[in-house]
């Protein structure tokens, strides 16, 4: 079945800079389904639904959804219960994320950490200054309901918690950075939590970020945005290096 909207799944679905370009569509899936914001067996949108959040044509759906088939990343099912599933398994899914570690260089994976810290570092501050007690009771209950035994459930939650921190600052031009960073390479950035002691990093991470926006120490709240994307670049770094 479809799956609830949430922040971090409406970056997947967010609008196309590269209106009409089934390429642009294709490898915001793609990515998607590879770093496991979209899951197996997940039905997609209809296509209808899915050109109009792209902001693109049907016809420009159909031949994404046609390249993703030939990729064997979706199937697609005629009739009432039909539409188009995600379909890569586990083992596949690992290997697309390694190919990707692979593909760019040290400074690239090290730069994916200062992109997100120029972003949510500015907007971790501003939240600690705006945020409401009642909206900082809200993201640590959004937090706490993050699955953090299971990668695919802490990916997606740790995406959206990362959104809606950036949702606090009251600035809309560095929410839309942050999804359009979230859409293009900033998933990667979170390749970590494929290990059980990085999602335990990460919880505490952001427990201690909360806490600090509940205080209102935006220089404390920034510096837990650099330290969990200091401790996420490690681990690409050291994944591309055991990669080879």
């Amino acid at each position: 079945m479809e799956q609830p909207a949430t922040l971090a799944r409406s970056a997947v679905f967010a609008p196309i800079d590269e209106v009409g370009r089934a390429e642009a569509v294709t490898a915001r899936l793609e990515e998607a389904i590879v770093l496991g914001m979209l899951h197996p067996g997940e039905r997609l949108p209809a296509e209808a639904r899915l050109a109009e959040r792209f902001g693109v044509s049907p016809a420009t759906v159909r031949e994404a959804l046609a390249d993703l088939r030939d990729r064997s990343l979706v199937t697609t099912q005629r009739g009432r219960r039909g539409g188009s599933f995600v379909t890569l398994d586990e083992a596949d899914r690992l290997e697309a994320v390694e190919r990707r570690i692979r593909a760019l260089s040290s400074a690239e994976l090290a730069d994916l950490g200062v992109h997100a810290v120029a972003i949510e570092g500015t907007a971790a501050t501003l939240a600690a200054e705006e945020a409401s007690p009642f909206e900082a009771d809200a993201l640590a209950r959004d937090l706490a309901s993050i699955d953090f035994g299971d990668e695919l459930a802490a990916r997606r939650g740790v995406g959206g918690f990362h959104l809606q921190v950036v949702a606090l600052s009251r600035s809309v031009r560095l929410a839309r950075e942050q999804v359009r960073f979230q859409h293009a390479d900033g998933p990667l950035l979170w390749a970590s939590l494929h290990d059980a002691e990085e999602r335990i990093a990460a919880r505490a991470g952001g427990e201690r970020l909360v806490a600090a926006i509940r205080d209102g120490d935006g220089a404390r709240a920034r510096a837990e945005v650099e330290a969990a994307c200091d401790r996420a670049v490690r681990w690409l770094l050291e994944a591309k290096r055991r990669l080879g």
